[in-house]
C-alpha cells in the first residue's frame, strides 16, 4: 500500500439486518458482482419469516380450512361427526413451515456467496461497522468484536412490536403478535386492540377456531388505511360472523385489570356507554416501533423522524453511502415493499439509475376471511387530491367460480382517472384476492387504463374475472351484471 493511502474496504456493501428487505438487497448486490456482508444478531428471515407474515399466514390457512370444512356438506362431502382440530398440531405445522423457509434462505446465502456475520452491529462512522459477535451457540455479544468497512451500507434493521402506555405485555394474559406466532395457546375469549391488518387477521383467525373475539379500534373504521367501501364491507362481514367490533373504542389502560383468570376492562365507543369486558387474553396490535436505537447513527449524518430513518425515493439517507430500507424507514412497513426498496437501493448503489419507488404502486394484502387486497389510491384519497374519477364495482356473487368454490362474499372496485381512464386504484375483498391483486399491480406499473384491463381476456371460470368485469364497469360495459 502506498504511503498515505487508505486501506481498501472489506466489502463493497454491508447490509445491517437480514429480514426480507435486507437479504433481498444482499442477494441482488451479490448478483451484480458486489462483495457483500449480511449482518444480523438473529436468524436470517427476520420478523416476517420468524414471528410475522409466514407463521401468521400458516395459522390463518389452517383456520380457514377448518371454516371451509364446516361447510363440507354443501359440497356433497360427508364428515362423520363433523370436523375438529388440534391446535398443538396447527402450531407444529406453523413451525415446520418456518423451519423449511429458514433452511432455504441459509442455502441462498452460500449460493450467492454472501458473507454472513452473526452479531449486533453499530456504526463507527459512515462506512465502518463494529459487530459484537454472537458466540457459536448463538449467545449475543459473547463472541468478541469484529470491525468491518465497506463502500456502502444499507440499514435494514426492521421494527418490533409496541404496546400502549400502561399495557405491559406479559406473554400470558396481555400478549403481542410475537406470542401468537411462537406459542401454542388458544384462549376461549380474546380482545384485540387495534384493527389494522395485523389485528384484523388475528380476529379472523381466532374466530374461525371458535374463540370469542372482541375487536377494538380507536379510529372510525377497521383496516383504516383501506378504501372506505372495503373497510365497511369487512366490518359487516366480521359482525355477521359473530365478531364483536367496536370502532372509536375508548378505554383507560391504567384501569385494565389482570388476574390469574384473565383480563377485565371498561370499554365503549367514543361518547357512548362503556361496558365491562372480561376475556382470557388481551392482544395488543397497535403498530410497530423502528429498531434505530444503539445503532451508532450519531456517528453519521443520518437523520431521524420520530425514530424512523429519513430517505428519498432511492433509499438514500442524508449521509452519503448510507441507505435505509424496510420497516426502519416507516411507511407501508410490508415485507414485499421492503424487498422492492432493497432492490432500488442496490441498483442505485450500482449506478444503474433505477426509478424512484412509487408507493402508490405498492400492493397491500390482508389475509382475513374474506381477504382484502388493494393497490393505489382510495376513493377518499382521490377526493383529497382533487382528482376527478370514475369507478366500477363488480360483486363476486356474479362470478361463476366464486359460486363454485362457495365464496361469493365481496367485490372488486376499480378507480380510474375521469379524463385519461388511467387506473388509479384497485380494491378487492373476497376469496383469494391477495393473489388477484398482482394483475392490478402489473397493470398500474404499465400505466394501464381501465379499458385495457377490461379488454384483457380473463379465463373462464376463474375468480380473476371479477377484476376484468370491474374494469369494464368503469365504462358501464360489464357483461355479467
Amino acid at each position: 500500500m502506498a504511503p498515505g493511502s487508505s486501506p481498501s474496504p472489506d466489502f463493497d456493501l454491508i447490509v445491517l439486518g437480514a429480514g426480507t428487505g435486507g437479504y433481498t438487497a444482499a442477494f441482488r448486490a451479490a448478483q451484480l458482482g458486489m462483495s457483500v456482508a449480511l449482518v444480523d444478531y438473529g436468524k436470517i428471515g427476520g420478523t416476517c419469516l420468524h414471528v410475522g407474515c409466514i407463521p401468521t399466514k400458516a395459522l390463518l390457512e389452517s383456520a380457514e380450512l377448518f371454516a371451509r370444512l364446516k361447510k363440507a356438506k354443501e359440497f356433497g362431502i360427508l364428515l362423520e361427526g363433523g370436523p375438529g382440530f388440534d391446535f398443538d398440531a396447527i402450531a407444529k405445522r406453523r413451525d415446520q413451515i418456518v423451519q423449511r423457509m429458514w433452511t432455504g434462505l441459509r442455502g441462498l446465502v452460500d449460493k450467492n456467496k454472501v458473507t454472513w456475520i452473526g452479531g449486533r452491529a453499530r456504526f463507527d462512522g459512515p462506512t465502518t461497522v463494529r459487530v459484537a459477535l454472537n458466540e457459536e451457540d448463538g449467545t449475543p455479544g459473547a463472541g468478541g468484536e469484529r470491525v468491518i468497512t465497506a463502500k456502502n451500507v444499507i440499514v435494514a434493521t426492521g421494527s418490533r412490536v409496541k404496546s400502549l402506555a400502561g399495557l405491559a405485555p406479559d406473554g400470558r394474559r396481555i400478549i403481542t403478535s410475537d406470542d401468537v406466532t411462537t406459542k401454542a395457546v388458544l384462549p376461549k375469549s380474546i380482545a384485540i386492540v387495534g384493527a389494522g391488518a395485523v389485528g384484523s387477521e388475528f380476529a379472523s383467525l381466532y374466530h374461525d377456531l371458535g374463540v370469542s373475539v372482541t375487536l377494538l379500534e380507536y379510529l372510525p373504521s377497521i383496516v383504516p388505511l383501506e378504501d372506505r367501501d372495503l373497510s365497511q364491507a369487512l366490518e359487516r362481514s366480521f359482525t355477521r360472523r359473530g365478531i364483536k367490533v367496536v370502532t372509536k373504542a375508548r378505554f383507560d389502560t391504567a384501569a385494565v385489570k389482570v388476574t390469574a383468570e384473565g383480563v377485565s376492562m371498561l370499554v365503549g365507543p367514543d361518547g357512548g356507554l362503556s361496558e365491562e369486558l372480561r376475556v382470557e387474553q388481551l392482544l395488543v396490535a397497535t403498530g410497530r416501533a423502528p429498531n434505530t436505537e444503539d445503532l451508532g447513527l450519531e456517528t453519521t449524518k443520518v437523520e431521524l423522524d420520530r425514530g424512523f430513518v429519513k430517505v428519498d425515493g432511492w433509499m438514500r439517507t442524508a449521509q452519503e453511502h448510507v441507505y435505509a430500507i424496510g420497516d426502519v424507514i416507516g411507511g407501508l412497513m410490508l415485507a414485499h415493499v421492503a424487498a422492492h426498496e432493497g432492490i432500488v437501493a442496490v441498483h442505485e448503489i450500482a449506478g444503474e439509475g433505477p426509478e424512484a419507488i412509487d408507493y402508490d404502486h405498492q400492493p397491500r394484502a390482508t389475509y382475513t376471511h374474506p381477504q382484502v387486497a388493494s393497490i393505489g389510491l382510495t376513493e377518499q384519497q382521490c377526493a383529497e387530491r382533487g382528482i376527478a374519477v370514475k369507478k366500477g364495482v363488480f360483486n363476486f356473487a356474479a362470478i361463476a367460480k366464486a359460486v363454485i368454490v362457495g365464496e361469493t362474499e365481496g367485490f372488486a372496485k376499480v378507480i380510474a382517472d375521469a379524463t385519461t381512464d388511467e387506473v388509479l386504484g384497485v380494491h378487492l375483498i373476497g376469496p383469494s384476492v391477495t393473489d388477484l391483486i398482482a394483475e392490478a399491480a402489473l397493470g398500474m406499473t404499465l400505466e394501464a387504463t381501465a379499458w385495457e384491463i377490461g379488454a384483457t381476456t380473463h379465463p373462464h371460470p376463474t375468480l380473476a374475472e371479477v377484476v376484468g368485469e370491474a374494469a369494464m364497469a368503469v365504462a358501464g360495459r360489464q357483461i355479467n351484471a
